[in-house]
C-alpha cells in the first residue's frame, strides 16, 4: 500500500463530463500544477472513454487515475459494464464504488457494493467506497444509523488487512451537486463515527491509518475549514475537479490545512 493519511488525499470525480481531447488537455495542465503539490495525493477519475488516454498523459506523474464504477464479475455477458481487469489494463489504480448516483439512479445496493469491493481488492484496485445519507434521513436523525448500515454491509466478510486497503468517502446525498455543504462540525461528527466504527471492528491501529474523505460540493473556498477537522483526510471532489486550476487550488488548501493540524 503506497497511499497514506499523512498527506491529504484529493480525488476528482468527473462524472459524465469531458471528451477524450478535453480530458487530456485538462490533465496536462494538472500535471504541470502537480509538481508544486507533492504534499498531496491526487487522483483523477475520468469517464471510461478517456481512461486510456488520460493514463498515458499522466505517465511518470505523481497523479494517479481511477474509474467511476466496475462490475463484480471478471468477464461475461454484461452489456455496458466494465470489469476490473479492463481497468487495470488501462492504468487504473483506484475505483469508485457505491457513489450515491449509482445507488439512486442505477439501483446499486450495499450487497452489490460489497461484491464489487471484494473483486476490486482481488485485482489490486483500491476501492473508494461512498456512503452517506439523504436530506430526509438527516432531518429524521438517522444519519449515523444509515452510515453504520452501509459500512457493515458494504464491508461484510472483509478482514482487517482488506479493509485497510479501502478509502471511505462520506458524501451526504443532500450536498452532492446542490451547492450545499455539510458544516465542518457536521462532517467531523460523521467522520469521527466512521473511524470509531473501524476501530471497534478492526482495532485502533487500522482505524488511525484509515483514509476518510468528505464529498459534497467541495470547492477551494471550503476545503481548508473541512480538512482542518481531525478525522477528515481529504476530499472526493465533483464539479470543482473539472478545471485544473480549481482542483489544484483545492489541493493547495488541503495541504495548508494539514500543515496546521
Amino acid at each position: 500500500m503506497n497511499f497514506t493519511n499523512e498527506k491529504p488525499f484529493i480525488a476528482g470525480n468527473w462524472k459524465m463530463f469531458k471528451t477524450v481531447s478535453e480530458s487530456v488537455d485538462m490533465v496536462k495542465k494538472l500535471r504541470e500544477a502537480a509538481s508544486a503539490l507533492e504534499e498531496a495525493q491526487l487522483v483523477v477519475i475520468p469517464p471510461f472513454t478517456a481512461l486510456n488516454e488520460v493514463s498515458q498523459a499522466l505517465q511518470g506523474s505523481s497523479v494517479k487515475i481511477g474509474a467511476q464504477n466496475m462490475h463484480w464479475e471478471e468477464q461475461g455477458a454484461f452489456t455496458g459494464e466494465v470489469a476490473a481487469p479492463m481497468l487495470i489494463d488501462v492504468g487504473c489504480r483506484f475505483v469508485v464504488i457505491g457513489h450515491s448516483e449509482r445507488r439512486q439512479i442505477f439501483g446499486e445496493t450495499d450487497e452489490t457494493v460489497n461484491k464489487k469491493i471484494k473483486t476490486a481488492l482481488i485485482h489490486g484496485l483500491i476501492p473508494i467506497m461512498c456512503i452517506g445519507e439523504s436530506l430526509e434521513e438527516r432531518e429524521k436523525g438517522d444519519t449515523i444509523a444509515k452510515v453504520q448500515r452501509q459500512m457493515t454491509e458494504g464491508l461484510d466478510g472483509l478482514d482487517t488487512g482488506q479493509v485497510r486497503q479501502i478509502v471511505i468517502a462520506y458524501e451526504p446525498i443532500w450536498a452532492i451537486g446542490t451547492g450545499l455543504t455539510a458544516t465542518p462540525d457536521q462532517a467531523q461528527e460523521v467522520h469521527r463515527f466512521i473511524r470509531s466504527n473501524l476501530a471497534e471492528k478492526h482495532g485502533n491501529n487500522m482505524a488511525s491509518c484509515a483514509i476518510i474523505l468528505y464529498g459534497g460540493s467541495v470547492k477551494p473556498e471550503n476545503t481548508y475549514s473541512l480538512l482542518k477537522e481531525n478525522d477528515i483526510n481529504g476530499a472526493l471532489v465533483g464539479g470543482a475537479s473539472l478545471k485544473a486550476e480549481s482542483f489544484a487550488d483545492i489541493a493547495k488548501e488541503a495541504i495548508k490545512a494539514y500543515e496546521e493540524k
